[in-house]
């Protein structure tokens, strides 16, 4: 059997698992109600084609029998998918069993029903985060899986295990340049200057609070009409947001990508995410226009040095950090073999894989306008003065607008 290291984002997962019980870690997956026009059993044979063909689904957490460490194999049996017709009561009953957490040891790491009621037919999936992200699970496993029901030859797939594989061999000269570049970035860190100041008192530690909040006068019409980068222009505007409430004018925290930067690694199947710490220093004044540009710059040479973020996870350089996504979802049915499937249920937003001291997720709708999601720690911060950090962040979205405005007049 072969014994497979786990990537470092994968490692700041399950550590996460194990430390923060909190912590969903997707163990909610998604409902999804099928057209009647759907062939359930069809369906399970193209879902269970592509669960063979794709090697993450193989994939196991074991403890290595001579180190005991926590690794990887890629050998695990794949467990089919069959078709259960149930009455609703049982479907009822099952829908509150799939909220139990999964258990990591040797065991399958994906969970996927096809359910028929009296009245309708549903899909269940979800995939622990720790082997899929947003990306795989959400188009890349539907993609595949669509493509097998419509009977279309399938390329053979990229092997999740040669990449874990290809990165562990990495030899450490080639990770020292971008072990420096993030340890000189984050060497300055401190959650006494670089998160908001603690208020709450007695208060237990991590106790989860969400804030959810719509931008005002603020769509993305802006963008269509100045062509800038949304992820910038609102990791920015975090940024900016932090240093003022801060009232340090530094800003250091974190952007999660999906880790996908090549061809090669959109189609393949598996965990890709990566989460970049960035740093600036608001006392040398900018535009907004050049800060921007500027930001992008250190934005692509993050990701030039991707590979040492491992420096960064072993090292817990960035532990408390806060961190920023921006994410585009489509809402509404989707679209499965020419027939609609309508989203019954999704994961909430606000339960974070990572329980930092401050999660910002800003989501783009279809209609326009976008949301601000905070996930918070409650034994640091008040709902107050998370609202006063939307609304600071709101003013400072509608200030960047104008790009030739110094970023000292929006600090203040």
């Amino acid at each position: 059997m072969k014994y497979y290291p786990l990537r470092p984002m994968q490692r700041w997962l399950v550590d996460t698992h194990f430390n923060k019980a909190k912590s969903t870690m997707m163990n909610i997956g998604g409902l999804f109600k099928l057209s009647a026009a759907i062939d359930m059993n069809h369906l399970a044979d193209a879902i269970n084609l592509v669960l063979e063909k794709h090697d993450i689904f193989r994939c196991r957490f074991v403890f290595h029998p001579e180190t005991s460490d926590l690794c990887q194999i890629f050998e695990g049996a794949v467990e089919k998918v069959i078709l259960e017709r149930m009455s609703d009561k049982n479907f009822e009953r099952r829908m509150k069993s799939l909220r139990e957490p999964y258990y990591l040891i040797n065991q399958p790491l994906y969970r996927i029903y096809l359910m028929e009621t009296p009245n309708a037919k549903y899909l269940y999936a979800d995939f622990y985060h720790a082997i899929m992200d947003g990306v795989a699970s959400s188009y890349l496993f539907v993609r595949a899986v669509d493509a097998a029901y419509r009977g279309r030859k399938m390329r053979t797939p990229l092997s999740y295990a040669d990449y874990v594989e290809e990165e562990s061999k990495l030899l450490p000269e080639e990770l020292a340049e971008g072990h420096q570049y993030w340890r000189n970035m984050l060497r300055r860190f401190d959650k006494r200057k670089h998160l908001p100041p603690v208020k709450v008192q007695n208060v237990a530690p991590w106790t989860k609070g969400s804030l959810d909040y719509e931008f005002k006068n603020f769509t993305e019409e802006f963008f269509r009409a100045t062509h800038l980068d949304e992820n910038i222009f609102f990791l920015g505007a975090s940024m900016l947001t932090m240093a003022k409430l801060t009232g340090t004018k530094e800003s250091i925290m974190s952007w999660i990508h999906n880790g996908r930067t090549n061809m090669r690694e959109h189609r393949l199947m598996g965990l890709m995410l990566e989460q970049y710490p960035c740093a600036w220093d608001f006392h040398k004044d900018i535009s907004v226009g050049e800060f921007l540009n500027r930001l992008e710059g250190q934005k692509q040479l993050g990701m030039k040095y991707r590979k040492s973020l491992d420096i960064v996870y072993g090292e817990g350089l960035e532990d408390d950090c806060v961190s920023f996504i921006f994410q585009k979802y489509m809402h509404g049915d989707l679209i499965f073999a020419d027939t609609p499937a309508e989203v019954v249920y999704l994961p909430p937003n606000e339960i974070s894989a990572a329980e930092n001291a401050l999660d910002i997720e800003v989501e783009a709708e279809d209609f326009g306008t976008y949301n601000l999601f905070l996930d918070y720690d409650a034994g640091r911060y008040s709902e107050e003065e998370m609202l006063n950090f939307a609304k600071t962040m709101n003013d400072i979205l509608i200030a960047m607008r104008d790009t030739d405005k110094l970023v000292s007049e929006i600090l203040g």
